[in-house]
C-alpha cells in the first residue's frame, strides 16, 4: 500500500517538475576533470575537518547554498560584501544569521593555490554544502554538478522578494518554488533540511503568544511542544536559538517529518506542509529514510541548477567576497 501511495504522489508532483531540469545539461559532474583534478577531494577534506570541529556547520553550509540559489540563482552572490553604493545580500535581515563564510574562503584559498582562476565560488558553495551534510555518513550523499560561474551583482533589496519566509502559508511557499523552476515536491523535500540547525524565537514566537493578533496561540501547534518552546522563548521579543528538529537535532535524518506529523513543526512554513493534502501525504512517505534520502538527492541537485551562470556568463572570482577588478 505504501509503495502504491508513493507512486501516486510522485506522479502528481512529477508533472510540475520538468521546468528547471533542462538546466542540468549546462553543468557536469566532471567539469574540472581536465583543468583541476582533485577539486572535490580538496573541498571534502577541508569541509570534513571543519565539521569535525564544529557540528553546526552542516546546517549553516546547506542554508548558505539555499539562500544563494533563491536570490539571483546559484551564482555565489550571497558571498559578496557590500560596497559604498550597494548593500549586498548579506545585509538583508534573513541573511544576518548566515554562517560558514570562513569555510568557503579557506577552500577558495586552497583551490587558488592549486588551480588559479579555475574553480568558482558558486561551485564551492554547492560542494561544501554536500560535503558538510555527508560527513555524518562518511561518503558523498549526492552528485554535485559543477561548472557554475560567479555573478557580480548582489543586492540586499532582492532578498525578501525571493527568499521563502518562515511565516508563509503553503500557497505562497509553493509559488516561491515555482518562481525558481521548482515545485511542491521540492518544497516538501528540501524543507527536510530543517532536521538540522536552529531557528530563532522571533521567527516563530507569534505562534506562541499572538498568532491572530489577539494574544492567542496557534491552535495547530502541539500543546506540549508549545509549552516547551515557551520556556525557551519567554516573550515575543525573545531571540534565543531553538533546534528545528526537537527529536534528533544534530542528525541529518527523517525525524523532522516525524515531528511535523506530531504538529511540532517550528515555523509556520513547516506547519504549512500539512495544510495541503498531497504535500501532507508526501510528508508521511518521507519518514522512510531511504525515500527521503533518494528524494533529497534529486531535489538538492535541481535546486543547484537554479539560475546558473555558465560559459561566457559570469566570472571566476579570485576572492569570493569581491568581484574581480
Amino acid at each position: 500500500m505504501m509503495i502504491c501511495n508513493l507512486l501516486i504522489i510522485m506522479v502528481a508532483f512529477l508533472a510540475a517538475s520538468v521546468l528547471g531540469d533542462y538546466q542540468s545539461y549546462l553543468l557536469s559532474p566532471n567539469y574540472y576533470s581536465g583543468t583541476c583534478d582533485g577539486v572535490e577531494d580538496i573541498v571534502r577534506e577541508i569541509t570534513w575537518n571543519r565539521v569535525a570541529a564544529n557540528y553546526t556547520l552542516p546546517a549553516k553550509l546547506i542554508r548558505l547554498h539555499f539562500h544563494d540559489c533563491f536570490v539571483r540563482g546559484c551564482d555565489g552572490s550571497i558571498l559578496l560584501d557590500s560596497t559604498a553604493n550597494n548593500p549586498a545580500e548579506k545585509e538583508a535581515i534573513p541573511n544576518l544569521s548566515l554562517g560558514g563564510f570562513d569555510v568557503i574562503d579557506e577552500i577558495k584559498k586552497a583551490l587558488e593555490l592549486k588551480c588559479p582562476r579555475t574553480v568558482s565560488c558558486a561551485d564551492i558553495v554547492a560542494l561544501a554544502a554536500r560535503d558538510a551534510v555527508s560527513y555524518q555518513f562518511g561518503t558523498p550523499m549526492w552528485t554535485v554538478l559543477t561548472g557554475r560561474k560567479d555573478g557580480n551583482i548582489s543586492r540586499k533589496s532582492e532578498v525578501l522578494l525571493n527568499l521563502p519566509s518562515p511565516f508563509s502559508n503553503f500557497s505562497t511557499l509553493n509559488q516561491n518554488f515555482v518562481n525558481k523552476g521548482l515545485n511542491a515536491r521540492d518544497l516538501v523535500v528540501l524543507s527536510g533540511a530543517h532536521t538540522i540547525g536552529v531557528g530563532h524565537c522571533n521567527l516563530f514566537s507569534n505562534r506562541l503568544y499572538n498568532f491572530t493578533g489577539k494574544g492567542d496561540q496557534d491552535p495547530s501547534l502541539n500543546r506540549d511542544y508549545a509549552a516547551e518552546l515557551k520556556t525557551k522563548c519567554p516573550s515575543l521579543a525573545a531571540t534565543s536559538a531553538v533546534y528545528m528538529d526537537p527529536i534528533t537535532p544534530e542528525e541529518f535524518d527523517t525525524n523532522y517529518y516525524v515531528a511535523l506529523k506530531r504538529n511540532e513543526g517550528l515555523f509556520q512554513s513547516d506547519a504549512a506542509l500539512l495544510n495541503d493534502t498531497s504535500a501532507s501525504s508526501f510528508v508521511e512517505l518521507l519518514i522512510n529514510p531511504s525515500v527521503f534520502l533518494s528524494e533529497f538527492r534529486r531535489s538538492i541537485v535541481r535546486m543547484g541548477n537554479v539560475g546558473v551562470l555558465t560559459g561566457q556568463s559570469g566570472e571566476i572570482r579570485l576572492n569570493c567576497s569581491v568581484v574581480n577588478s
